[in-house]
């Protein structure tokens, strides 16, 4: 358990360094004067944690292993997609910074690294579980401590309403898995995914039950229509950091392991069947009506719920099939998604701290104020719409090959069409800023280091994973043994 080991003692020296280091402002002492000790060794320790782990990867040195009889899985893909999380997380530490060092924020920002490294520690059981058991246990400690997250400004109504929605509905959701999950363990006697591979069958009332049970707390947790009608109230009452996070870390989590759990437990030809033709039609109703709403959007943070929701459905696009091609195609496009994602959220949280603009139309006239920010929220939304030559038509692509090969030709032909739907509504964005007058546009401000740096990162990875498809093969290269690990291909 290295990654996880190293994530305990970041999580450790935090706890230690946020004891004795952090105190709160003197009488008369400014918030800009007060020395953001724990946001530095917060960071610190987080890169550390992420190079540690990227060695392996570079190097090629990996090796599959398990522990507790199988319940605790390594291979090499999963230290792919925990090193992805891991930059991800580091890039919202730095957007959080500013917002962290607002006067209500001070006391508390300890806690929301904690908090937030807890929910990472979670995906990462989620990620490396061979067991259901301790897939669940992962998927609530991921879970439960979000709706902290999306609470953390109690002071404000929305944010605590925002965090009582996701709270009951995460607990709804784990409910009818936990259901799903007790009629496999009736059907088979065994909760280890390749002992219910072996035995699970799908020509029983009792496991398509079970299946459709546990299709349903998968969907929730990675914002699937139907189960997505909580994602755009707490996208737009949580803080813009937290939905940030949510959108991305938690979502690219919860798609990698319904691969693994569904290729892994549920591979049998009528099962595969099943599974198949249930997400075929949860991929369509997620892309297509995620679209429609995101046009008719206002609120940007709500605007990019909906575009959140539309982007699960590319993501889960690569399941259809469980073939190793959608594998590497599924977390190619988490990364590119992240870089993406987390740079327009970026943008739309400096800009809320500086101004508390927050809808579309008053990025109306932008590029003449803050010409740097406007270029490269539209470097990010050109991605995430899968323009040329930017990462995301490549992500998008391999995404298509990996279904369309996988015999999916009439829902590749949908997802494209739906393609050239969100290029609209993100297009709005771009034509508020460049083409939109304003008397009044938002002020010219100047972005805190930690923001830039984020920035700078999220733009460098949306040109870079743009070339060609060297950073694809690369993934591909590293998730040798995939077959394996997946152990019904």
């Amino acid at each position: 358990m290295p990654e996880e080991a190293s994530l305990l003692a970041v999580v450790l020296i935090l706890f230690l360094a946020d004891l004795f280091m952090c105190k709160e402002p003197k009488d008369g002492e400014t918030i800009s004067q007060k020395p953001s000790a724990i946001n530095v060794v917060a960071i610190g320790l987080l890169s550390i944690h992420t190079l540690i782990n990227l060695l392996p990867c570079c190097n090629g040195c990996m090796q599959a292993t398990e522990a507790f009889g199988g319940m605790y899985q390594h291979t090499p893909m999963m230290t792919v997609i925990k090193s992805v999380l891991n930059i991800g997380t580091l890039v919202v530490f730095l957007m959080a910074n500013s917002w962290l060092r607002r006067p209500e924020n001070i006391v508390k920002q300890g806690e929301f690294y904690f908090v937030t490294l807890f929910t990472l520690l979670g995906m990462y059981l989620m990620i490396s579980s061979g067991h259901f058991l301790m897939f669940f246990i992962g998927l609530e400690l991921a879970s439960v401590p979000m709706a902290a997250l999306v609470a953390y400004d109690k002071s404000r109504y929305e944010s605590a309403e925002a965090g009582a929605k996701f709270i009951l509905l995460a607990l709804f959701s784990s409910a009818l898995l936990v259901y799903g999950l007790s009629l496999i363990y009736g059907a088979t006697g065994t909760l280890y995914y390749s002992s219910v591979g072996a035995l699970f069958s799908g020509d029983t009332l009792l496991s398509v039950i079970g299946l459709m049970f546990f299709l349903s707390g998968m969907g929730f947790k990675i914002s699937l229509v139907p189960f997505h009608l909580w994602t755009a109230d707490t996208y737009q009452g949580a803080p813009t950091v937290v939905t940030a996070y949510l959108s991305v870390i938690s979502k690219s989590s919860a798609a990698f392991v319904l691969f693994t759990v569904l290729v892994k437990a549920f591979a049998g030809d009528s099962l595969m069947a099943e599974w198949n033709t249930g997400l075929y039609w949860i991929i369509i109703a997620s892309i297509t009506l995620a679209n429609i709403f995101a046009i008719q959007q206002q609120n940007l943070k709500r605007f990019m719920a909906f575009s959140a929701i539309s982007q699960a459905g590319y993501i889960v696009l690569g399941i259809m099939g469980g073939t190793a091609q959608g594998m590497t195609s599924i977390v190619f496009y988490i990364l590119v998604y992240m870089v993406a994602n987390l740079g327009a959220f970026a943008v739309i949280n400096v800009i809320e701290q500086n101004s508390g603009k927050i809808r579309i139309d008053d990025y109306d006239g932008l590029y003449e104020t803050n010409p740097h920010l406007s270029f490269i929220m539209t470097l990010c939304l050109f991605s995430l719409a899968g323009i040329p030559p930017f990462a995301g038509m490549f992500s998008k692509f391999f995404i298509f090959m990996a279904a369309f090969n996988a015999g999916y030709h009439w829902l590749v032909l949908i997802a494209l069409i739906n393609t050239v739907l969100s290029l609209y509504y993100y297009l709005l964005i771009v034509k508020a800023m460049y083409i939109k007058k304003n008397e009044h546009p938002i002020a010219q401000f100047q972005s805190d280091g930690y923001t830039r740096a984020a920035l700078v990162i999220c733009t460098t990875g949306v040109v870079v994973l743009g070339i060609g498809g060297v950073f694809y093969n690369y993934i591909d290269t590293l998730s040798y043994g995939i077959d394996k690990m997946l152990g019904a291909l």
